[in-house]
């Protein structure tokens, strides 16, 4: 289990395993990236990473899954980057990220 900070909220942070039990929630084992520029309020993929990150974030209306984001989870050795369906609009070939272990 690793913790990550998020760079754009100083002094939120979550673990890799917060997150694989979040993904696996959906019965999925990836998630898109989804990061939006808009306000939280707006957000339209409530099955993104950069939703659940802003919802627990004291910085809800700023993108949270920004690729630093990404580029640390893959480091983590737990997660690998891809191309996926999003689950909120169908849209394919969505970038995102895979449970590996």
């Amino acid at each position: 289990m690793v913790r990550i900070h998020l760079p754009y909220s100083p002094g939120d942070s979550f673990t890799t395993e917060n997150l694989k039990d979040y993904i696996r929630s959906f019965d999925r084992i990836y998630i898109i990236q989804g990061q939006d520029k808009c306000s939280f309020s707006r957000h339209k993929k409530p099955q993104s990473l950069d939703y659940w990150l802003r919802r627990n974030s004291h910085n809800p209306n700023t993108k949270q899954a920004v690729d630093e984001v990404i580029t640390e989870l893959v480091k983590t050795g737990e997660f690998r980057r891809g191309h996926f369906t999003c689950p909120d609009s169908g849209e394919d070939d969505v970038k995102g990220i895979r449970i590996v272990r």
